[in-house]
């Protein structure tokens, strides 16, 4: 009864808890609602499945599916655990709960977001109305709206997402210790990331059977009217020239069935010279207008692939920074299928083409577009748009950097969605000469409509449209034209390419493997789990991935199979609408005779791990590569005995060579010559390449298994090319290059982790890309040590206010991750609620900066005396210079 009283009295007079997912959606939701609320966060999900065996309960330990954290002989229960770092913040929301009237789940209207929900009200136990408030945008009408409209937990949804979770740690689980078995031990699989690692395997392969074909043309500069433009040979004796396409890249033979002549070297040049002289006489002319529509607005998708192409923004980065625009209130929610627009979002893009371009580039109507219906398309919200009833200018957001620049991509898609179509025409014509028909084409922009705010794959509409249009002269049949210049060119067809972050996405999505909301993670997976190693932007497998994928392929078909991964999804689908039911499938997947666990149980007694581990490569089949623990190697017999030797983690598969294998091989058997000796110790200097790179070593290896020392070649520096004067450099390191005039302490020059470096007590600065290690000077040093520290990957500062009186060291306006602070020194203090960075003066934040600095003082005293960073309230601390960079220094040794 006493605690029905205390419910009730807190009902009767307690604040309203608005519980959501992050601190920053907190403090944005914070200013649009009154004192009557607390918003709080709950810093994502607060249970999960266990991830170590420290979290599995005492009770259950011994039972033959705790690993699993799944009772798998009880209706596929998950066994649901508060991670230690969540404890707090459950106890924080409990307390604040406790004082509440109404409590409402403000987390993500998807799958994830109503499971984060659930797990709220299960784990609070709520005893005061509780309500299920969404949106799709934070803006002060979009959470007023909410407040009003809220609705119960939608449970299909929070059973999809369960059914998700429980079955990629069933297939996750279970196949990884089959690897960990068979190939090297911390290998993983999973249901989705295992099919990503199979496309990129499988285009690898492609790569590796790929057969070179060599053709020749010719290209011509013919004149007009004083124009001058070009035009390519297409037939010769009425017969087609062939063109890369005409070839079947497993053979580099022409396809079957193609009825063309290949051009060799003689043919072309001897062509050439005898049609130089002849007359040139236009036979065809064909022209057609044409008109373009844009492309509908953002989703999950297409958001990641245009980031990647016109941004270079990886699919984990993207959907990092616009989280972070949706928490602050700049764009709507950036996980969604749909490519609906609102009446409100249709209104406000029609108004910014109004005043920004012109009525000419308004069309009379909203244009529509067809829902996006990819396989397994889900969550219907609203395509990705700037938030609100006004979209605001990207010039007027007050962001910077990577916030900056997604805006700005966001919001030029959704105005160009809502433009007229651009009208273009296309012009063909072809040329006559002795027996020869060249052919040139030419496009015009009549109207550029939408590309006038927005071009695929362009950061500056002006200059690409100018750089689209190939403008022919005025030309008609039987005119005469003036050969300028005539030449033979030589082609070689090209392998196919690899995927990219943006290719990948999209065939992910077009077959329906995994959902968009994940690609980012899936992606970030694969790579740093080893599978996949970016070069610039392809995605290129390592010999583990394609040792792996073998094995998949070859024993556990069906789960790298696109197509069963497909289906996978339309039943999480079918759970989700409530039409499949969860215990039912996810029984078929595992459990039983066809089911994942005997399925594996098996094949494990087929796989031998010494194939299972090993590769072989097409035109290399002298040559045996191979897994082990320290990564991969290649092994060949050598006068009757194996002879086996690392491979770089820089080496392709596809781009591996006999040569490039042998170059190991005799390495590990002669050892490298050595460059020269050491002046100082005798010792012999050598440039190697090892499992991580090029490096020089500086003596041999004794048997006593003594290692040597080792400093890793600076990128950009070819092995072949390190000369002995900069072997010895870069053994000396890190060089002192003088002291500092204030300080009195040395200032030197090191390579790190992450490239080379002058650092002075502890204070790091980059040696900028273009300047020498060995050449840098003790002046340029100082001049690099009296920069503002910028941190690897952190931004400019957003202003600089002046310097602090007690000790002229700069003030400035950082964009933290959970909005701007001042920074002095050590010492941060967020801005003042609603105050613009752009706005604020020196006199606003000296307080503010004192206030912190002797709270910092305070604390230091409590903890014997020992001075300690300030850590700004809802902000992560930054890590201080000296222990990045003394890391990324004890990193510099490459073995």
């Amino acid at each position: 009864m006493a605690k029905k009283a205390a419910s009730s009295e807190a009902s009767d007079s307690g604040k309203k808890l608005v519980i959501v997912e992050s601190p920053t959606k907190a403090k944005t939701i914070r200013k649009f609602l009154g004192k009557d609320y607390i918003v709080e966060s709950c810093m994502g999900h607060i249970r999960d499945l266990p991830q170590s065996a420290k979290d599995i309960p005492e009770k259950v330990k011994k039972e033959p599916w705790a690993n699993l954290g799944v009772n798998t002989e009880k209706n596929f229960a998950p066994l649901y655990c508060i991670p230690k770092d969540k404890v707090k913040v459950v106890k924080t929301l409990k307390e604040k709960l406790s004082e509440a009237s109404e409590l409402y789940l403000a987390t993500d209207e998807d799958r994830e977001g109503e499971s984060i929900s659930w797990h709220l009200k299960e784990v609070l136990n709520p005893q005061v109305p509780t309500k299920r408030m969404v949106f799709n945008e934070i803006t002060k009408d979009a959470i007023l709206k909410a407040l009003k409209d809220t609705r119960d937990i939608n449970f299909n949804l929070v059973k999809a997402q369960e059914a998700r979770r429980v079955l990629d740690r069933l297939v996750g689980y279970t196949i990884s210790p089959l690897l960990w078995k068979k190939v090297a031990y911390g290998l993983s699989a999973g249901r989705v990331q295992s099919v990503a690692v199979r496309l990129i395997v499988e285009r690898e392969h492609e790569r590796i059977q790929f057969r070179k074909a060599q053709y020749w043309g010719a290209l011509a500069q013919l004149q007009k009217s004083g124009v001058t433009f070009e035009s390519r040979l297409q037939f010769l004796n009425g017969k087609k020239v062939a063109t890369g396409a005409d070839f079947d890249g497993t053979t580099g033979k022409l396809k079957e069935g193609k009825d063309i002549q290949i051009l060799d070297e003689k043919t072309a040049r001897d062509l050439v010279q005898k049609l130089k002289n002849d007359s040139w006489q236009v036979s065809e002319v064909e022209e057609k207008p044409t008109t373009r529509k844009p492309a509908a607005p953002f989703i999950t998708s297409t958001l990641q692939q245009e980031a990647n192409r016109k941004l270079g923004m990886s699919s984990r980065e993207t959907m990092q920074v616009a989280q972070k625009l949706y928490e602050q209130g700049f764009i709507t929610y950036m996980r969604t299928d749909s490519t609906f627009l609102s009446k409100e979002a249709l209104e406000a893009a029609r108004s910014c083409i109004s005043s920004k371009y012109g009525k000419e580039y308004l069309p009379p109507a909203a244009r529509t577009f067809d829902a996006k219906k990819a396989k397994g398309a889900q969550e219907a919200h609203e395509a990705i748009r700037p938030a609100g009833t006004e979209f605001v200018d990207p010039d007027a957001t007050g962001l910077v950097g990577p916030q900056a620049k997604l805006y700005e991509l966001i919001w030029k898609r959704t105005v160009a969605s809502q433009m007229v179509d651009a009208r273009q025409k296309q012009m063909s014509v072809k040329i006559q000469v002795g027996p020869a028909t060249f052919a040139a084409s030419g496009m015009t922009i009549e109207f550029p409509g939408f590309l006038r705010a927005y071009v695929e794959g362009s950061d500056d509409p002006d200059a690409e449209l100018a750089e689209r249009e190939v403008r022919l002269p005025a030309l008609k049949k039987a005119d005469a034209l003036t050969c300028a210049q005539l030449d033979p060119t030589d082609h070689e067809t090209k392998p196919p390419a690899r995927y990219t972050e943006a290719s990948l996405v999209q065939t992910m999505e077009r077959e329906g493997i995994g959902r968009p909301s994940t690609y980012a993670s899936i992606i970030g997976t694969i790579i740093d789990r080893g599978y996949v190693r970016r070069a610039g932007t392809a995605l290129v497998p390592t010999f583990t991935a394609m040792v792996v994928s073998k094995l998949l392929k070859d024993y556990l078909t069906q789960y790298v199979d696109l197509g069963f991964t497909s289906e996978m999804e339309k039943s999480l689908d079918n759970i989700a609408d409530g039409d499949l039911d969860s215990q039912d499938y996810l029984s078929k997947i595992y459990s039983g005779k066809a089911g994942l666990k005997a399925l594996v149980d098996s094949q494990e007694k087929k796989i031998d791990p010494e194939q299972a581990r090993s590769l072989s490569l097409q035109g290399l089949e002298k040559f045996d590569f191979r897994v082990g623990k320290y990564g991969a190697y290649v092994c060949t017999d050598r006068d009757g005995a194996e002879v086996c030797a690392s491979i770089p983690e820089s080496e392709s598969p596809a781009d591996m060579t006999a040569e490039a294998a042998l170059k190991l091989i005799d390495q590990k058997i002669n050892g490298a010559d050595a460059l020269g000796k050491d002046p100082k110790t005798g010792l012999p200097v050598y440039a190697l390449t090892g499992r991580y790179g090029p490096y020089v070593q500086l003596g041999d290896v004794d048997s006593d298994d003594a290692k040597p020392k080792r400093v890793s070649v600076p990128a950009g520096v070819a092995i072949e090319n390190v000369t002995f004067e900069q072997a010895l450099s870069l053994l000396a390191l890190p060089k002192t290059l003088g002291l500092h005039p204030s300080l009195g302490k040395d200032i030197k020059a090191g390579l790190g982790r992450f490239g080379p470096f002058v650092v002075c007590e502890g204070d790091y600065r980059s040696i900028p890309k273009g300047e020498s290690i060995f050449t840098i000077s003790f002046e340029r040093a100082l001049e690099l040590l009296s920069q503002p520290k910028k941190g690897r990957g952190r931004a400019a500062p957003l202003r600089e206010l002046g310097k602090h009186p007690e000790d002229d060291e700069m003030i400035q306006i950082m964009n933290g991750p959970y909005g701007p602070y001042f920074k002095w020194g050590k010492v941060n203090a967020s801005l003042p609620e609603g105050a613009d960075p752009q706005k604020v003066t020196l006199e606003e934040a000296l307080p503010l900066l004192a206030e912190k600095a002797g709270s910092s003082k305070s604390k230091s005293k409590g903890k014997g005396g020992k001075k300690t960073a300030s850590k700004p309230k809802g902000k992560a601390a930054p890590k201080t210079a000296s222990k990045g960079a003394k890391k990324g220094a004890a990193a510099a040794s490459a073995s």
